[in-house]
C-alpha cells in the first residue's frame, strides 16, 4: 500500500493545558513517506506540563476497517513565571564586588552621587571644587567627593512553606509571590549584579549565584518548579541557611510573613546582612476571598492590626518592606516604597570591601 487513504491525527494535550487557537487533530490522505503538521495555541498555569504521545487512526475511504496505534512522542512545556522589567530600586548592601554597577558602595572615588568633601589637592578638576565652602574658609579650598557605584551580591528568598500560602477558588497567594521573585530577578540581573535564589519550603531548593541571561533562565527554571511543602525542619524561618550568602551582601525575602520570622530577620541584620522585605499582603487576598461571610470584617480588622505592628517592628529594626496589596501592580508599589533612599541609609558609615 503506497497511500492511506484516510488518516486521523489527534495530539493528546495535558489536562493542565486549554487550547485557545488552531487545532490539535486533522483527517488527512497521507502518500507514503510523507509527514503532517499540527499548529496549535495552548494555555495553562506555571510549571511543566509533559506530552506523551499522539494517537492515529487510519482508515481506507469508506471508513469500514480501521486501525488505531498511539505513538510515542514524549515532550514537555514550561511555562515560566511572566517578567517584566522594573525600573531601577535603591538597594544598599555593606558590601559590594570590585566591578562597576548601579549600587552605591560607600566608598568615595568616580560617581554622579555626592560622597563628601576634603581639602583642594593638587590636579583636582576644578570642577570638583566646592566654592560656596570654600568661601566661608578664605585660605582654604575644598573638593566635592563622590560615592563610587559597582555591582552587589543578591540573595532572594521564596517563602515556599505550605502555612504562609492562603488559596482561593481560582487563586493562590504563593503564584503572587512566584510573579516578584521573577521580576525582581530579572531586574537585579539586568543592573549587572550577582544574584542567587533559595526556595525555602518543604526542602531547600539553591540556585547558586550568577550573572546575565543565563543565570535568569536558570532562576525561571527553579521557580517555575517551586511548589509549596511542609516540613517539620523547615516549618520556621530559624533554620534559614545563611551560609548561602556571601557575608553583608543584600537580602530580599518574598514572603506574607508570620511572626515567627521576626526574630530571625533581626538576626541577619544584626550580622550584616541588608534586608529587604516584599510582603503579599495576606489579610486583604483572604478577606477578599471570603468575602460576605459573616465575622470576616471584624477578623481581618484584628488581622491587619497584627500584621501593621509587625511591620512596624522590622522598621524599627533597621528593616525595609514593602506591604504589597497584590490586586495592585508590583512595579507601581515597588517603586513607591523604594524608589527614594531613605535617609538613615546615609548615615551607616560602614566602608565596603
Amino acid at each position: 500500500m503506497t497511500r492511506t487513504e484516510r488518516i486521523l491525527i489527534e495530539d493528546v494535550i495535558p489536562a493542565s493545558l486549554e487550547l485557545v487557537d488552531g487545532e490539535r487533530r486533522v483527517l488527512a490522505s497521507l502518500p507514503a513517506g510523507g509527514t503532517i503538521e499540527l499548529e496549535y495555541t495552548v494555555r495553562g498555569k506555571r510549571g511543566c506540563h509533559e506530552y506523551r504521545g499522539a494517537q492515529a487512526t487510519a482508515s481506507e475511504f469508506l471508513g469500514i476497517f480501521q486501525r488505531k496505534a498511539t505513538l510515542s512522542a514524549p515532550g514537555q512545556i514550561m511555562v515560566m513565571p511572566e517578567v517584566l522589567r522594573l525600573r531601577r530600586e535603591a538597594i544598599r548592601p555593606l558590601r559590594t564586588r570590585a566591578c562597576a554597577g548601579p549600587v552605591p558602595a560607600r566608598q568615595e572615588g568616580s560617581g554622579v552621587e555626592f560622597f563628601g568633601v576634603r581639602e583642594y589637592q593638587s590636579g583636582d578638576p576644578l570642577r570638583w571644587i566646592n566654592w560656596r565652602l570654600g568661601a566661608r574658609h578664605l585660605h582654604t579650598l575644598f573638593t566635592n567627593e563622590f560615592e563610587q557605584e559597582r555591582i552587589a551580591d543578591v540573595g532572594l528568598i521564596l517563602d515556599a512553606r505550605q502555612r504562609t500560602d492562603i488559596r482561593s477558588r481560582s487563586d493562590s497567594l504563593f503564584e503572587y509571590s512566584v510573579r516578584a521573585t521573577a521580576l525582581l530577578a530579572g531586574t537585579f540581573l539586568s543592573d549587572g549584579n550577582r544574584v542567587g535564589l533559595l526556595v525555602y519550603g518543604g526542602f531547600l531548593q539553591w540556585t547558586f549565584p550568577g550573572y546575565s541571561k543565563v543565570q535568569r533562565e536558570r532562576i525561571l527554571q527553579a521557580l517555575d518548579q517551586a511548589q509549596t511543602g511542609k516540613s517539620l525542619v523547615f516549618d520556621s524561618l530559624e533554620y534559614l541557611p545563611t551560609r548561602f550568602f556571601p557575608a553583608r551582601s543584600q537580602l530580599v525575602l518574598i514572603s506574607p510573613l508570620c511572626w515567627d520570622g521576626l526574630r530571625m530577620l533581626v538576626r541577619l541584620r544584626a550580622l550584616g546582612y541588608q534586608v529587604l522585605v516584599i510582603s503579599p499582603d495576606a489579610v486583604s487576598f483572604e478577606a477578599q476571598a471570603l468575602k460576605g461571610q459573616p465575622g470576616v470584617a471584624l477578623a481581618a480588622r484584628i488581622a491587619r492590626l497584627e500584621r501593621t505592628l509587625l511591620l512596624r517592628k522590622l522598621q524599627q529594626a533597621g528593616i525595609q518592606s514593602v506591604d504589597w496589596q497584590v490586586d495592585r501592580p508590583f512595579d507601581q508599589v515597588v517603586h513607591a516604597s523604594l524608589g527614594r533612599l531613605p535617609l538613615w541609609y546615609r548615615a551607616v558609615g560602614v566602608e565596603a570591601k
